[in-house]
């Protein structure tokens, strides 16, 4: 199998409490397939059924775990063999020795390797034993600054594809005799717009038909509000992606779900389709009832 036809394999490790877990979470978000905690003996395996996957598995991640001393004792050697087989990177987590005794502490859990000993015992004993390791990383982000969003939004920057969107927004619009959404983060309401329902003409079409969409998207105040809610909602998008917020749902509501909402909803999408790092789905939760 030729590099081109090999996907991308990192392994994630380093520091215990320096952010294993919340790298592995936005790899995951990535659409990178992370498996956690794996035995160091199992990364071969791991990289060769990666690369049997092909288009399956083109992004997969490993995160291996300090007691795993078998990786630690050799990981040069390690790591020299397995990018011979394939597109391996390593990437090390690390922080500050205060940095981790206070995070262990707010949780209050042991530090796997203290024994007997106090939390500055194993980070110690840590430490040393993944000092090769560190040397050999292709990657390495000192933690001690971050808070969990701050680290998320550093490995989005890693290793999100180029071009890919860093937040998925739905909009949806809906029925408010059926009930508000109950995942919407946002809702407006269409109900100080004229009905459709009440021209015959247009009772039986929806806000997708032209006719209907030319009718509410004219009626006064239409366009004041999709220009003040649009520029409204571009430093939200922004900020969700700061704070790494994956996916967020915009609901818009009329009576029933079928004329206006519809309407104002396909308009708002494609105004906002132009937001960087945004990729926006229409939804019509209401669209196909009586």
């Amino acid at each position: 199998m030729s590099a081109a036809d090999q996907g991308e394999f990192l392994i994630v490790t380093g520091m215990s409490g320096a952010g294993r877990s919340t790298v592995a979470n936005a790899l995951e978000d990535l659409g990178w397939y992370v498996v956690d905690n794996l035995p160091p003996q199992m990364l071969r395996p791991l990289l060769d059924l990666a690369n049997l996957g092909g288009a399956a598995l083109p992004r997969v991640a490993a995160v291996v775990d300090v007691r795993g001393r078998n990786l630690f004792d050799d990981f040069p050697g390690v790591a020299r063999a397995l990018r011979q087989h394939g597109s391996v990177r390593v990437l090390f987590l690390d922080a500050s020795d205060d940095v981790l005794v206070r995070r262990f502490e707010s949780v209050r859990r042991p530090h796997p390797l203290q024994g007997d000993g106090t939390l500055l015992d194993g980070i110690r004993i840590e430490r040393a034993r993944v000092a090769p390791l560190r040397e050999a990383a292709d990657i390495v982000i000192d933690t001690s600054a971050f808070n969990i969003h701050q680290l998320a939004t550093t490995v989005t920057d890693l290793f999100a594809e180029e071009g890919a969107a860093r937040h998925r927004l739905t909009i949806m619009s809906f029925g408010f005799k059926y009930g508000l959404p109950s995942d919407a983060d946002l809702v407006a309401d269409m109900r100080f717009l004229p009905n459709p329902f009440w021209i015959d003409e247009l009772r039986d079409s929806t806000g997708k038909d032209a006719p209907v969409s030319e009718f509410v998207l004219s009626r006064e105040g239409a366009e004041e509000f999709l220009d003040a809610y649009t520029a409204a909602l571009k430093p939200v998008l922004e900020g969700y992606q700061r704070e790494n917020k994956s996916h967020s749902t915009v609901a818009v509501g009329c009576t029933g779900g079928r004329h206006r909402s519809v309407a104002v909803a396909e308009e708002l999408a494609r105004r906002l389709a132009s937001v960087p790092g945004v990729a926006v789905t229409v939804r019509h939760r209401d669209l196909g009832r009586e």
